[in-house]
């Protein structure tokens, strides 16, 4: 229902808000919460976060704190010649290569993952051939170095007093409570040339219009924020931060993750081929890279600098 609410949207300050109420459904415990749709600019914010959201993420199968994979000196030799390949033709992408081509840092560029979970993807960064990678997550166990070249840190990035050239959040943006605070801290801490990514869901998503709380990537309550483009753009204006490129980046998991929730099921993906073919997932692919199209993916790559 519409209300005036005390609160203000985080991204455009509206205070024209919406309430609904989401559950928790990737360990399918249901337990519920209150999320704020702001009237406005279309975005989402958990009303009243949890003290301790440490619970939210403890679960041993939750993604990003699996085991570090790390590659034997062969396979990093083949990573690197494939990279360097690619960015030079285009050809033999590695799964993060999109994005990578488009910012182009140097091999020494100081990069920065915010929300790194086990530091994989910086990890891979290493094993490709970059030396100055540094990880920071709370929820990590404590601060270590994997080797003289990617450093974990047990804490939020804003307490860091590191500059990079390169800041990125992989799906880690909506997991911040203030996105003014931390777009404001990537921004004093980047690096004159320096380039900031953020991928991150967004309100713009047709299946959030047709699903709404069933959405698999609303995700309450870890997900404390969620931008539309609109609101994200708005927000980046107000701190001076230049939006250089917008990229919709979403894939099948919209539809399938949407689809095991739906029909009551936790997030696991040893569900999906119990529950849908290979054709239906071809299908879903095609409507993810349609829908990037026209612009109603469920989630978008933000390529940002300073203004």
């Amino acid at each position: 229902m519409p209300i005036k609410s005390a609160q203000h949207c985080k991204f455009c300050n509206s205070n024209h808000l919406s309430r609904f109420k989401a559950m928790e459904r990737m360990f399918g415990t249901l337990e519920e919460f209150d999320y704020l749709e702001c009237l406005d600019c279309g975005s989402v914010q958990l009303d009243q976060i949890p003290v301790d959201l440490s619970p939210y993420y403890s679960n041993s199968t939750y993604y990003s704190f699996q085991s570090l994979n790390k590659s034997s000196p062969l396979k990093k030799i083949l990573k690197q010649i494939r990279l360097k390949f690619f960015l030079t033709t285009g050809i033999l992408s590695p799964i993060y290569g999109y994005w990578l081509r488009k910012l182009n840092p140097s091999f020494t560029a100081s990069i920065a993952d915010i929300g790194c979970g086990n530091g994989q993807l910086i990890y891979e960064l290493y094993a490709s051939g970059f030396t100055k990678l540094h990880g920071f997550d709370p929820f990590l166990d404590n601060d270590h170095s994997v080797n003289p070249h990617v450093h974990l840190w047990k804490s939020s990035f804003e307490q860091s007093d590191l500059t990079f050239d390169l800041i990125m959040m992989h799906h880690a943006f909506e997991h911040m409570e203030d996105g003014e605070s931390i777009l404001n801290s990537c921004k004093s801490k980047l690096n004159s040339g320096g380039k900031i990514l953020i991928r991150t869901p967004v309100t713009n998503a047709e299946v959030w219009n047709e699903k709404r709380s069933l959405w698999v990537q609303l995700d309450a309550p870890r997900h404390l924020i969620i931008p539309s483009v609109e609101g994200f753009t708005s927000l980046c204006q107000r701190v001076g931060i230049k939006v250089d490129e917008i990229l919709f980046d979403s894939d099948e998991f919209q539809f399938w993750g949407t689809s095991l929730y739906e029909k009551g099921y936790p997030l696991d993906k040893k569900l999906i081929r119990k529950n849908f073919s290979n054709m239906q997932i071809k299908e879903m692919h095609k409507k993810a890279l349609q829908y990037n199209s026209e612009g109603v993916g469920d989630q978008v790559c933000f390529f940002l600098s300073k203004d």
